[in-house]
């Protein structure tokens, strides 16, 4: 969360919690580089982009435990590199190295900075999704909010409430 301090909580907006340092991947890089991206990052999740850097899909670690279940591949856990979190383990050489763009969710959830918070909550919930895209006119990704970030917002605003 970045300048909500002053702000009261039904005013905030994307803008004021959406994380700017946007990890982006192009929808050409192979799904094993894209999965080692992530993980160096640090980030489950990120938008997926053309040529013109406009926004085109998502790919998240959800993503890559449903290629796993569909591929039927079992999930080693000692002896290779893997991308890993505490809830997952997939290896990156069980991955294919198809490009990305034939793995990413399509139609990502995109908003403007300027939408509320309330109304960002309403679309994570509608869509079962944790993170929203938010791009600017050309629909290129300047910044995520996370479900987490929304959760900050709910919690260090409890005088609001």
């Amino acid at each position: 969360m970045h300048a909500t301090a002053m702000k009261p909580f039904v005013s905030l907006t994307a803008a004021d919690l959406m994380s700017r340092d946007v990890v982006t991947i192009p929808q050409h890089m192979s799904l094993r580089k894209a999965a080692h991206l992530l993980s160096n990052a640090n980030v489950t999740g990120a938008p997926v982009i053309d040529g013109r850097g406009t926004c085109i899909g998502v790919i998240s670690a959800t993503d890559f435990v449903h290629l796993t279940d569909v591929e039927g591949r079992p999930m080693k856990r000692a002896g290779s590199q893997c991308i890993c979190s505490e809830w997952q383990v997939v290896e990156l050489e069980n991955l294919p190295t198809d490009e990305v763009c034939c793995f990413m969710t399509r139609d990502p959830v995109t908003v403007k900075s300027n939408i509320g918070v309330t109304a960002l909550a309403r679309m994570m919930i509608d869509a079962h999704i944790h993170r929203l895209i938010v791009v600017d006119a050309q629909q290129r990704p300047v910044g995520v909010v996370s479900s987490t970030d929304v959760l900050a917002a709910v919690a260090y605003a409890e005088h609001d409430l």
